[in-house]
């Protein structure tokens, strides 16, 4: 299937299903999905990121040799529902060493950004605790943050997920001065 016609079926949800299951069993298929939803700047090209989602919930390693771009993508990303999707599955996957630098700086832009949607900065909470995992030095930075956009920008999303990774953060750096 060409990326037109990949496109032209994720114009109708009650595809999703039937080109999910199809694409899950053929790795070139879904080179092109992610090509799609990396390249494509059309409006329903989102529905792209979420099939690649989707997929990646039942086979996460078809996705490994696409993060690199994917990080990559943040950078020119303007749709904020791909940036959602790019930053939850980012969330969900291990970060390597040369791409902690960008990520760390992204994330602490995009979490304290009152422009962008709730969930996108939720997710970019979640990769901030998780560098903080690589790099035990900057949990204490990572907490103050957290902490800072709770009082100050409280939502519910905000509020759910700060609580529990600044109780784990507050819990490591206590055990680390120990």
């Amino acid at each position: 299937m060409t990326e037109q016609e990949l496109f032209e079926h994720l114009d109708a949800w009650e595809n999703i299903e039937i080109i999910a299951a199809s694409i899950q069993h053929d790795p070139t298929q879904f080179n092109t999905l992610v090509q799609l939803a990396l390249n494509d700047t059309r409006q329903k090209s989102w529905r792209a990121a979420y099939l690649v989602d989707k997929i990646h919930d039942e086979n996460p390693e078809l996705l490994q040799p696409y993060l690199p771009a994917l990080i990559n993508q943040l950078k020119t990303e303007t749709n904020a529902s791909k940036r959602r999707h790019w930053l939850k599955l980012i969330s969900m996957n291990k970060i390597s060493g040369e791409q902690i630098g960008f990520l760390f700086d992204y994330c602490i832009e995009t979490f304290t950004s009152g422009n962008e949607a709730v969930a996108v900065r939720v997710h970019a909470m979640q990769i901030l605790y998780n560098i903080s995992e690589i790099e035990p030095d900057l949990k204490p930075e990572v907490m103050q943050i957290i902490e800072q956009e709770m009082e100050f920008h409280p939502t519910a999303g905000i509020r759910s997920r700060g609580k529990k990774l600044a109780t784990k953060l507050y819990k490591q750096i206590q055990n680390a001065s120990d």
